[in-house]
């Protein structure tokens, strides 16, 4: 939970019979796994302690949710008696203030928009891709990154005016989005350049109330977030316009986030920029769109299968296809997003199992943030034995890495669009006996020292009685997290192609004009970059003569010059070019920040470069896809332009 004392506080007197003097306050709740790319552990926090919510392989869930009891028990008691030794002290001007309507930061104002809603008449499986009703958009936003192989997702924002981008860590188990600040001394290097409030002509600061807790000078609201991985972020809070892209027809909205100062552990060394926070929680990005009434309680989120990173994700509502499967999730239950499995099937014959095994005190936890799958011990030797008994023909062999007892098979094949020939299906049987199949896919990874061979994604969860389904289970799923109506849904899907079909099917409405609401020409998905000096158009099918590119490169080299040989060496390789094709037109330095001009032209005895190749080149350096050792630092693609054959 990403909860201090005074919300805690304030949360239960609003509840209590204080209700009738207290005006909205912060609550600031941790959400179990929303919806969208994350970390490898489960992220989450308690005010002044760390929780684990979920950790590595090698740590139980069990330790993390008793932990997580201990201190809601302590925090309970701290609340049940500070009212009242509040009152015996006199502290009534605690009360006066909040009485009066004194605005709280953290708080975002609502506001009424027509109730009639229609329902698409499109094909019930192109449902899917329409706004749920007229009365909300929805914003539609790609994912970047492999779970398995990064570790976490990434997602783009935009954020200030103008507009500065973030690849930024999609995690449902956060409850605050925060980027490092221009100020911070103590952040590592990421992606992108730092947060520039100071550029921002629409930056404020949010200011110190009692709702929030204020740094030294008592002038501006604080945060400070400590992970599972001992891992910390901290720093101020501002409020600003975030837009989400070109693709996403949900106009750029103002919000409050973090803009760091210090930041450690994981944070400190990882490559994308921050934290996107989904979770429940008055600072969330999704509470606070849904504050201010400006999409429906919903969100989405699509994996890209076991060969292929990225997928989409869509805050808002959408209309699910007919064939969805859902399961009752139950918010009171459990603080985690939670699904009602009741059984599991392997091959078709269910799993010899009490009626309660997935019925621990939180459910079954659904998480896509965390990277494998947990089962009691009961449910994973029984499932186990099945996956086993199904297997006969495959070779059991050793996993690749020795601190792990995996269960690991060779023989099935390289391909992974042919697993369902070697091991068996696996189905989720819920309790409005809904039933969702797992491919094998969702539960089993590729053996990263044997080819054609694969090991079981799923294990014994300790001897804790949860049950924990992480990001596998759902590769190329749709997973729909409708927390307005209290379900979650499955559909499976190509979550890789899903991205196209979502912008087929309905045209993004144009950015305003004005400078607040425009975001980099570089965020145009899934097409290339337009460029400023081509009218805004992509290259099209036409032949292209020269590609240039004006880049900016935050370095650790005193003097840049002896190493541009080498860098262009680096872009060659990485754009698969030949380093003959890579040309350096001009740079300038200030310091640590180079601005460089570059151009790609054909290979000696070609007239022209490739629509694909072109294509291919902008879009790597525009997603921050190409590898450069650190001494070059972060690297931006500030513009691009393409010059076509003379005539």
């Amino acid at each position: 939970m990403e909860m201090n004392e005074y919300e805690y506080l304030n949360l239960l007197l609003r509840e209590a019979y204080f209700t009738s003097l207290l005006s909205p306050i912060q609550r600031d709740t941790d959400s179990p796994p929303f919806f969208i790319p994350l970390f490898r552990s489960f992220r989450s926090v308690t005010a002044g302690t760390t929780i684990t919510r979920i950790v590595t392989r090698s740590m139980s869930p069990s330790q993390q949710l008793m932990a997580r009891a201990f201190t809601h028990f302590i925090l309970i008691m701290f609340i049940t008696f500070s009212p009242f030794l509040q009152l015996i002290a006199g502290d009534s001007a605690f009360l006066r203030n909040r009485h009066n309507g004194a605005r709280t930061a953290m708080v975002l104002p609502l506001y009424l928009s027509s109730p009639n809603s229609t329902t698409s008449a499109l094909d019930p499986r192109r449902q899917l891709y329409g706004s749920e009703s007229k009365r909300h958009p929805n914003a539609r936003m790609r994912l970047h990154d492999d779970l398995l192989l990064n570790g976490y997702y990434t997602t783009r924002l935009w954020i200030g005016t103008p507009a500065q981008i973030f690849a930024l860590i999609v995690d449902t188990g956060s409850t605050v989005t925060y980027v490092p600040c221009s100020s911070c001394e103590q952040c590592g290097r990421h992606q992108d350049p730092k947060f520039q409030p100071d550029s921002s002509s629409t930056y404020e600061p949010v200011k110190c109330t009692m709702d929030c807790n204020c740094d030294g000078e008592r002038m501006q609201c604080v945060y400070e977030r400590q992970y599972a991985e001992m891992s910390t972020s901290s720093g101020v809070l501002g409020e600003d316009v975030i837009s989400f892209g070109n693709q996403s027809d949900l106009a750029p909205q103002r919000a409050v986030f973090g803009c760091e100062n210090v930041e450690t552990g994981d944070l400190y060394s990882q490559h994308a920029d921050g934290i996107m926070g989904l979770g429940r929680g008055d600072l969330s990005i999704m509470d606070q769109l849904v504050n201010k009434n400006v999409i429906s309680d919903s969100f989405s989120l699509c994996y890209g299968g076991m060969d292929v990173g990225g997928g989409a994700m869509v805050l808002g509502g959408i209309s699910p296809p007919s064939d969805m499967v859902f399961s009752y999730s139950d918010p009171v239950r459990s603080p985690y997003y939670n699904i009602d499995l009741k059984e599991i099937h392997v091959a078709g014959k269910q799993l010899p199992l009490n009626a309660n095994t997935f019925d621990g005190k939180h459910g079954t936890v659904l998480d896509s943030g965390t990277t494998y799958a947990y089962l009691p011990e009961a449910a994973f030797l029984a499932f186990k034995d099945a996956i086993l008994k199904e297997l006969q023909f495959l070779k059991q062999i050793s996993g690749p890495d020795p601190n792990y007892n995996d269960i690991c098979f060779s023989g099935a094949g390289i391909d992974a669009s042919e697993l369902s020939k070697s091991f068996p299906v696996v189905d989720m049987v819920f309790g409005n006996g809904d039933k969702y199949s797992l491919t094998p896919e969702n539960y089993m990874f590729r053996h990263s020292k044997v080819r054609g061979a694969y090991c079981l994604g799923i294990f014994q969860n300790g001897k804790d009685p949860t049950t924990l389904l992480g990001g596998i289970v759902v590769r190329n799923t749709l997973v729909m997290y409708d927390r307005e109506q209290e379900k979650i849904g499955f559909w499976k899907t190509n979550c890789t192609d899903l991205w196209e079909r979502l912008q087929e099917s309905v045209a993004p409405s144009p950015l305003p004009s004005n400078s607040e609401a425009s975001p980099p020409t570089e965020a145009l998905e899934p097409s290339v970059a337009p460029s400023s000096l081509q009218n805004g158009a992509p290259p099209g099918e036409l032949k292209i003569a020269k590609i240039t590119m004006l880049i900016s490169f935050n370095i650790s080299y005193v003097d840049m010059k002896p190493h541009i040989t080498e860098l262009a060496g680096l872009f060659a390789h990485e754009l698969n070019v030949n380093i003959s094709q890579v040309h350096l037109l001009n740079f300038t330095s200030f310091g640590n920040d180079t601005l460089s001009k570059w151009a790609i032209t054909p290979k000696p005895n070609d007239h022209y470069i490739s629509n694909a190749t072109a294509t291919n080149i902008i879009s790597r350096l525009a997603e921050h896809r190409i590898q450069l050792p650190d001494t070059f630092g972060n690297y931006q693609l500030i513009d691009w332009s393409v010059a076509h054959p003379s005539k």
